[in-house]
């Protein structure tokens, strides 16, 4: 049986359809043509200049392109503190952040030590608790903020935002703490046993909680790391991110590493990566404790930080140790 007319011209326009989508799939760029393609098609001798291997090699993976929306530039400016410590927070953690300011990070309580105690926020995605923290930050001026997402993942970027504003505005400063806000920290051993003002001022200087570890696979964890982030079985010696102490010089140098580090999302595992590029090696000291510890006057003299402790059990422990000072252990 002989085909019909309608059948040939129904044939012949799919082999015409099936030939021009060939065609075009040959002439296609592949994604690696695209890349290229981005670039200027006209070169000139100045392009061609700017576009040197040593121009990418030293071209910012992380930019940290955010701007201070709250910030305390003059902090510093009436005299280099002994100590600056940077407390990563949350905007509803109000309680906690008053709990600091009346207890272990008091200003006025060392009277022989210039102390700072500055929270680290960024931005949120609810406007009112943008503006309490905007009125917090008015009464109690102890409070730094960048246009990022506060968020869990973003607490890289929050650290790396309080190594820049040391580095900024505080580059006299002889040490710096990193902490969290739910962390009771000892100031008497961290002041006098540990960084011994009358002693001469360490440079790249770093410790705390030393933890040797890889990275976690599962994806249920909160601190899981996929392999396309992280593809190696081991992580660098890093310092737990409830507390640790380092020399102000490492400040700038871990924030000036951070632009050509791809970013992580876990700060403290980061902070280690960029303490490898530099070389610098982290102190165990045991005396900063990164999980929850039930309390005894003893046993919290012992320490320098203590996990997880809530704002009401923040007061009693601060209390306590300042009206049982005559006792011994």
């Amino acid at each position: 049986m002989m085909p019909s007319k309608v059948s040939c011209l129904y044939l012949l326009t799919v082999v015409c359809w099936a030939s021009a989508l060939w065609y075009l799939s040959l002439s296609r760029p592949t994604s690696s043509d695209v890349v290229h393609m981005s670039l200027p098609i006209r070169k000139t001798a100045k392009a061609a200049k700017n576009l040197t291997f040593s121009n990418i090699r030293t071209r910012a993976l992380n930019p940290h392109a955010f701007d201070f929306v709250i910030n305390e530039p003059q902090k510093c400016e009436d005299g280099a503190p002994f100590l600056v410590i940077l407390i990563s927070t949350t905007h509803k953690e109000f309680d906690a952040r008053q709990a600091i300011r009346e207890t272990w990070g008091d200003e006025s309580a060392f009277s022989d030590l210039r102390v700072l105690a500055i929270f680290l926020l960024g931005r949120n995605t609810d406007p009112v608790l943008n503006r309490m923290v905007e009125q917090e930050s008015q009464i109690f001026h102890d409070m730094v903020v960048e246009d990022f997402i506060d968020s869990y993942h973003n607490l890289t970027l929050k650290t790396m935002m309080g190594m820049r504003w040391v580095s900024t505005f505080c580059p006299k400063a002889q040490y710096i703490m990193k902490t969290d806000s739910d962390v009771f920290v000892n100031m008497d051993n961290l002041l006098y046993k540990l960084l011994k003002p009358s002693s001469k001022p360490r440079k790249r200087y770093f410790t705390g909680y030393v933890i040797n570890g890889g990275p976690i696979r599962d994806m249920r964890s909160k601190w899981y790391m996929s392999r396309d982030l992280y593809p190696d079985s081991r992580y660098p010696p890093f310092c737990s991110g409830t507390g640790y102490v380092f020399s102000s010089d490492v400040a700038e140098m871990i924030y000036k590493t951070s632009l050509h580090t791809r970013l992580l999302h876990l700060e403290d595992v980061y902070v280690g990566l960029c303490l490898r590029k530099l070389g610098i090696h982290p102190f165990q000291n045991t005396g900063f404790n990164h999980w929850k510890m039930a309390y005894s006057l003893c046993r919290y003299r012992r320490v320098i930080t203590v996990h997880q402790v809530s704002p009401e059990e923040m007061h009693r422990v601060w209390s306590d140790m300042a009206n049982k000072k005559h006792l011994k252990c």
